[in-house]
């Protein structure tokens, strides 16, 4: 903790205990609950590093910091299964683990980068749409008066000049005015093109399905909207169970086509108040506006246990899939501060939901510690092929 900069120096830790508080003199007051959670955190990130043999640099800091606070779920839920498997978190493991989060993180840096330019291109339309139409006006007066001047006797030659100057101006004007429409129309096209490109950043390619980054932006906008007019919110966490298995057993291009029949049967969930995504790997992520945590569970585990009744062969092998399933954790958003905090509940929740046996539906929270899940049979039907 000293090296953190918490608890002073050995010396004043020793002259603290040699000198006793007079009688009835009350002790200093904690500080506040701010400052007991920053000293937590700090606490859990030195047992993480101290528990695990993990050097003391920048990049373990970092680590070990998202994965306490839960800044990256996917990150934490990864570190709790191989603890959960007894297997060592490794520093190199970490670093494997990292170097696939970055390539997300590129994206992301890419998707900011779209959006920031987009909100410069509309200022620009904007802008130039202001000064065509300032332009056009100002040409449209001037030629009104324009048509007075001339019709003043030729003695006054410095009007007549004037007049003449002025039409130069006008047509002047008019070829700006002209090159601003051209302006306009490539910005819009530019527009277009962005917008196409952040919808194209946006899309998972392998399933068809909204990313992480688009969710993410959906959820924080969900979480203050319904919270604002008194919406209920719900926030789920779904895996695939037993994924390696099937990519260890089928391949990895059998692997994606069961990703994208997972894909499918929780997009069929999806309208305009309920948001699904691929959130990474065999993990998606979903949103239920006006829904309950308990409702939500209801509706996901209907999808559960209509998926896991259908057999699934695979083509190229003619082997069997078996059955195919997902575990999920649900959580309320607004039982929560924040929009990160809830889907982390969910996360956690997603955990216990594994932990149980797999292919059921666990809610974060009290309903989730009384119990309240689903689980599925493996119910016989008829094969699929995939």
């Amino acid at each position: 903790m000293r090296w953190f900069g918490l608890g002073g120096s050995r010396r004043e830790d020793s002259d603290a205990g040699e000198q006793a508080s007079p009688a009835g003199e009350s002790r200093p007051q904690a500080t506040d609950a701010r400052e007991r959670m920053r000293q937590k955190t700090l606490e859990e990130i030195t047992s993480f590093l101290l528990t695990h043999r993990l050097p003391v640099s920048v990049a373990t800091l970092e680590i070990a910091h998202d994965i306490v606070t839960g800044a990256n779920p996917m990150v934490g839920r990864l570190v709790a299964e191989r603890i959960s498997s007894r297997e060592p978190i490794t520093l190199a493991w970490l670093e494997d683990v990292v170097i696939a989060q970055s390539r997300d993180n590129s994206g992301e840096q890419l998707h900011h980068l779209v959006m920031r330019l987009e909100s410069s291109i509309a200022e620009f339309a904007a802008t130039t749409t202001a000064a065509r139409t300032a332009t056009n006006d100002y040409n449209s007066a001037l030629e009104a008066h324009v048509g007075d001047l001339g019709t003043v006797g030729s003695a006054n030659e410095v009007i007549v000049q004037l007049a003449s100057l002025a039409r130069d101006m006008i047509s002047r004007t008019r070829d700006i005015e002209r090159e601003l429409s051209r302006s306009e129309r490539e910005t819009r096209a530019l527009q277009k093109n962005l917008a196409d490109a952040r919808r194209e950043a946006e899309m998972d390619h392998l399933t068809g399905l909204p990313n992480r980054r688009a969710f993410e932006a959906v959820l924080k906008q969900e979480f203050g909207e319904s919270r604002e007019v008194g919406d209920t919110l719900a926030v789920a966490f779904c895996d695939i169970d037993n994924f390696k298995r099937i990519n260890d057993v089928h391949g990895h291009e059998a692997g994606d086509r069961i990703l994208r029949t997972v894909a499918q049967s929780l997009a069929k969930i999806s309208n305009d108040k309920c948001h699904v995504a691929r959130h990474g790997g065999e993990e998606f992520v979903v949103l239920l506006r006006g829904k309950t945590a308990l409702e939500a569970m209801d509706i996901l585990d209907n999808a559960r246990e209509k998926l896991a009744t259908r057999k699934f062969v695979n083509r190229a092998t003619d082997l069997p899939f078996g059955r195919i399933s997902f575990s999920a954790g649900v959580a309320d958003a607004h039982a929560y501060e924040t929009s990160g905090e809830a889907l982390r509940a969910a996360d956690e929740a997603l955990f216990r939901a594994k932990s149980a046996g797999r292919n059921c539906v666990h809610v974060a929270g009290p309903a989730d510690a009384a119990g309240q899940a689903f689980e599925g049979d493996d119910d016989t039907g008829e094969h699929e092929y995939s």
